[in-house]
């Protein structure tokens, strides 16, 4: 087609109340024949379910590739889109409707090629800064003078790098300054969203994307975008023109950007042009959304900060009430407070109301703002404290409308596989934009009537750690303290639209939750490289009830520990098969496969334990914890493991005097609490390790170690607090200083209780009241001695 060609168009923000009013009301002049909105080309069929009964905004195109890597696209419909009313409007009048904008193959290609120049950028930016070394390396050969001017040149680059790099305000921002607003929303809310005039939301719309286009604001990527796009719907409005509908019986609806544009005396995209386009496979789905979403899509022709406000202004247009609007905002921010326990009168309701009215006459508004009602309810209901407010305001402004759909309506099979399980588990009521807390016993229920409702906890904790495996947020586990019991669990139940894009995503991974979370575990074993991260696996199929997947783990875990030496991976996996084992019972499933696994483990642990203390500081801290993880072990196995191996080799590192000391000292606190030291050996394990031949740092080092665990069973030993008291008393003033930095770290998170006790042992060897002792240890310490402190902050060791 070659003649010039001019429709009607109608420029919009794409989630603008007064937009989709005003949108109506022309529609309902133009009486169009046609009516095209900027939406994908391909989910048009989609529109269909819109209008069914059942389907409650705000919902959600989801386009996402059928291949990896994944990419996705949302397109968002809240009730006062534009392009939501037009899809009413159309059916309603019984006229056509069709989507315009690029196919989701090719907009899903587009971000393909995104993340190929990111990559590319990145990569140029890794050779940058490895030249940057490189010149680096060869100035310092250079000589005192160059040296000299390359510094001055150095700044006066660095000077003018900066300049370019110190953000500018964005064009919608300069606008909103040069209109009075503090910020581009208010700007197009007292300009636009307020303005009531026949023709005037339209007419405004396209002259600001006249004027967007002359600024060419767009960086070079999203303006060949944009052409690319909009040739593509002057292509879709050319066929429709060419299949006999004529130009003044056609409305698009399209970004105010791109209104401008949508004639005639631009180019349509070719067939040559449209072959050449490039394409990922792709596939489409509707899904529910959400306000809290929609509310983290700020900026032009994106979304609201405020749907939920936004909502109010809609309903207020379509009943004439628009006047009402900044009582009925107030009001519901009073109402909250009330639902808090805070009492907000009606005449301070009034007086915000009358506040906002005139800080929106004094910029010649025609209603206040979202700015102006926020700014009334500080001043009137938070009696001045934003902080007081703020929580209340955003509630009241996002809302936590989650949108629905009619059960069967363009969902992939993983989706209503979802809808199935949620329903058969009694979730349904969970499927909410409130968190909630969901309390789960995995016991058997001897009272129920069937066996699914006897173990209806049991496979809820099965569902719910599945679709943490696939990486979809329903719920996430809050850890609690259970006093050894393994059959409770509790959750944090939350639904948001990520979940449900996740979930859209997981498809690509299997037909069903349980098929996708099975290859899932297939991908994770073949990428397991330690033994720890095989055991973790086996630990997540268990609590999944995912048993081959379990026997899969165990057999990559076998093979891990053969090859491995570290203790703290051995030590560690062991803990954790310990605790599959223990969930056995409740878990429903066979343990004793995991046995041997477990004792394997520990004799690996046992013999690896000496060499791995011949580490660092902060090594030790790590190695601290696997110590405890394997005699946790060979305490729960201690019929099945050889414990005797366990207590040489922790005597080994408990007299060792070329390993780490702290781990020595953490040894040995482990001996004396099973037993298997006493307090003659203990008394002679003291004298050697603090003594004034020994380095304070080793010294102390060794006990911060023996005062890491069951610190009351060494409360009790009295020889070991004499035996500190002697070490101290005989320090000269260097030691001293060297010492107590170790001994106030390990005295550091002594409980008041551990502390008196401690006070009295001493006040029994000096031969003074407990109340004295304590008073001199515990008590706040003068200027002098916090000075004192300080110093050693800054104090050189290794000058002693």
């Amino acid at each position: 087609m070659t003649a010039a060609w001019q429709i009607n168009v109608f420029g919009v923000r794409h989630l603008s109340p007064s937009g989709a009013w005003h949108l109506r009301r022309f529609l309902d002049r133009v009486q169009p024949e046609l009516v095209l909105v900027e939406g994908l080309h391909d989910a048009g069929e989609l529109t269909k379910h819109f209008v069914k009964k059942g389907t409650k905004p705000p919902i959600a195109i989801l386009a996402y590739t059928d291949s990896l890597p994944v990419r996705t696209l949302v397109y968002p419909l809240a009730n006062y889109s534009p392009e939501f009313q037009a899809i009413l409007w159309a059916h309603e009048n019984r006229k056509s409707l069709e989507f315009i904008d690029l196919p989701s193959d090719a907009f899903l290609a587009l971000q393909d090629m995104e993340w190929e120049l990111a990559s590319q950028r990145r990569a140029a930016s890794e050779a940058a800064l490895e030249a940057d070394d490189a010149a680096g390396q060869e100035s310092d050969d250079s000589s005192d003078s160059q040296s000299n001017q390359d510094v001055d040149i150095a700044v006066e680059h660095g000077a003018a790098s900066l300049a370019q790099a110190t953000p500018e305000f964005s064009v919608y921002e300069r606008w909103a300054a040069v209109s009075g607003e503090l910020n581009y929303d208010a700007y197009w809310e007292r300009r636009f969203e307020h303005n009531l005039n026949d023709d005037a939301y339209r007419l405004a719309a396209n002259q600001l994307g006249e004027s967007l286009r002359e600024l060419d604001i767009d960086p070079i990527r999203r303006h060949a975008e944009n052409l690319v796009r909009e040739s593509f719907m002057r292509r879709q409005i050319e066929a429709a023109i060419d299949r006999g509908i004529r130009p003044e019986k056609i409305v698009a609806i399209v970004g105010a950007y791109h209104a401008p544009v949508i004639n005639g005396s631009h180019p349509a995209m070719s067939d040559a042009e449209f072959a050449s386009l490039r394409r990922r496979a792709s596939k489409l789905t509707l899904m529910p959304y959400s306000y809290f979403r929609l509310s983290s899509q700020s900026g032009y022709g994106a979304g609201n900060m405020a749907p939920a406000y936004f909502e109010m202004l809609w309903e207020t247009l379509q009943h004439d009430q628009i006047h009402d609007l900044p009582m009925r905002y107030l009001s519901q921010v009073a109402r909250y407070y009330r639902e808090a326990g805070t009492h907000r009168s009606t005449a301070e309701i009034i007086e915000a109301v009358r506040l906002a009215k005139t800080l929106s006459a004094l910029k010649d508004g025609y209603l206040p703002t979202l700015d102006d009602l926020h700014d009334a309810a500080v001043a009137l209901l938070g009696h001045g404290q934003r902080s007081t407010i703020a929580d209340v305001l955003v509630r009241v402004d996002v809302g936590t409308a989650i949108g629905e759909l009619p059960k069967g309506v363009s969902r992939t099979s993983i989706q209503e596989d979802f809808d199935r399980e949620i329903e058969r588990l009694k979730l349904e009521k969970f499927r909410t934009a409130v968190k909630q807390d969901l309390g789960l016993d995995l016991r058997e229920n001897r009272q129920a009537k069937t066996q699914s409702a006897a173990y209806l906890d049991l496979e809820r904790s099965s569902l719910l750690h599945r679709l943490r495996i696939l990486g979809v947020k329903f719920a996430e586990q809050v850890k609690v303290r259970q006093d050894g019991a393994t059959w409770a669990e509790r959750w944090a139940v939350q639904w948001t639209p990520e979940s449900e894009i996740t979930l859209v995503e997981a498809v690509l991974m299997g037909e069903t939750i349980e098929l996708a979370c099975g290859f899932r575990f297939n991908q994770r074993i073949d990428e397991a490289n330690s033994v720890d991260v095989a055991a973790s696996l086996v630990s997540d199929a268990c609590v999944c009830n995912m048993l081959s997947a379990m026997a899969s783990a165990q057999q990559k875990l076998q093979q891990l520990a053969s090859e491995s030496s570290a203790f703290d991976t051995i030590a560690s996996a062991a803990f954790e098969l310990m605790q599959v084992v223990r969930y056995g019972d409740v878990r429903r499933f066979d343990t004793q496969p995991l046995i041997p696994l477990i004792e394997g483990l520990f004799v690996q642990g046992c013999l690896a334990l000496p060499d791995a203390a011949k580490c660092d500081a902060d090594a030790a801290k790590r190695l601290a914890v696997a110590i405890d993880q394997l005699n946790r072990v060979a305490l729960e196995f201690h019929e099945r493991i050889d414990e005797s191996l366990w207590q040489r080799q922790l005597q080994v590192l408990s007299d060792a005097d070329d390993r780490n000391p702290n781990l020595s000292g953490y040894a040995c606190a482990v001996l004396l609490e099973r037993g298997w030291m006493g307090n003659v050996e203990l008394a002679r394990e003291v004298s050697r390790r603090l003594s004034p031949g020994i380095a304070a740092d080793l010294g102390a080092g060794w006990f911060e170690g023996l005062a890491q665990r069951n610190r009351y069973a060494l409360i009790a030993r009295q020889v070991l607090w004499e035996a500190l008291s002697e070490y101290i008393n005989s320090l000269d003033d260097d030691q001293f200083k060297r010492s107590l930095v170790f001994l106030r770290r390990a005295f550091g998170d002594f409980s008041p209780n551990e502390r008196r006790s401690v006070a009295e042992n001493l006040a029994e060897i000096w031969g003074v009241s407990a109340d004295a002792a304590l008073e001199s240890l515990d008590g706040p310490l003068s200027a002098k001695e916090e000075q004192a402190l300080e110093n050693l902050n800054e104090f050189d060791f290794d000058d002693l």
